[in-house]
């Protein structure tokens, strides 16, 4: 497959935007949440995890310790028995736990809503960071990249790149800050619904047409 150029990869990625806006208007995060602790704490805990396993832990979890404050000063081991379904839940448990403490004693008991103050946290990297602040707080600071986003990416001709931050730089510069935060969350749909890791339902997808296997990249 050739590579689009410069102004070849804008309009496909609008092409693209269109496409997604035409069949997935509405995506948002599957997670369940009611406030930005809460949101942070369930990605934290979507690593590596489904979210429809987060969503049967995180309802107990809240209901036994709804704040910050009442998580830090939870017992580790308790903590760490709530969440014992979910993957890799004993670092989990010490990084919800520690990001607890940090929130309630340098933050107020509020989630920071700045990149440099999430990423500082536990267990929060710039995914989880980007995700929180775009779904959480409305910021488009930039894109939410995990294992669906960068596949589509790469399969849709958007990025050759790997890395998520590469993968996330390239996105930003071809999609309107605007579209950013609703971006990922559509991607994410359609790499769960049609285009997923094992095989593309390629003839189901909605947006074959704009699928570089069969487009002229020339």
């Amino acid at each position: 497959m050739k590579k689009l150029s410069t102004l070849s990869s804008q309009r496909h990625a609008q092409r693209l935007l269109a496409a997604l806006e035409n069949h997935h208007p509405n995506a948002e995060t599957a997670l369940a949440w009611e406030n930005p602790w809460q949101l942070l704490v369930a990605v934290i805990l979507s690593a590596q995890c489904t979210d429809e396993r987060v969503n049967l832990v995180t309802p107990p979890l809240f209901a036994k310790w709804p704040t910050p404050e009442d998580l830090a000063a939870a017992d580790i081991e308790n903590l760490r028995n709530a969440i014992s379904s979910i993957n890799f839940y004993n670092n989990k448990a010490k990084h919800i736990h520690a990001t607890a403490k940090l929130v309630s004693e340098k933050h107020g008991g509020k989630v920071p809503q700045t990149m440099d103050e999430l990423i500082q946290l536990p267990g929060v990297a710039r995914k989880t960071a980007n995700c929180v602040l775009g779904t959480g707080f409305g910021k488009a600071v930039g894109i939410v990249v995990d294992t669906h986003v960068g596949r589509l990416s790469r399969r849709m001709g958007l990025t050759a790149e790997n890395n998520p931050i590469k993968v996330e730089k390239n996105l930003i510069a071809l999609f309107p800050a605007e579209k950013w935060v609703w971006l990922s969350h559509a991607l994410i749909d359609h790499g769960r619904s049609t285009c997923t890791s094992r095989k593309a339902k390629c003839d189901e997808c909605d947006l074959e047409e704009l699928c570089p296997k069969i487009i002229d990249n020339s």
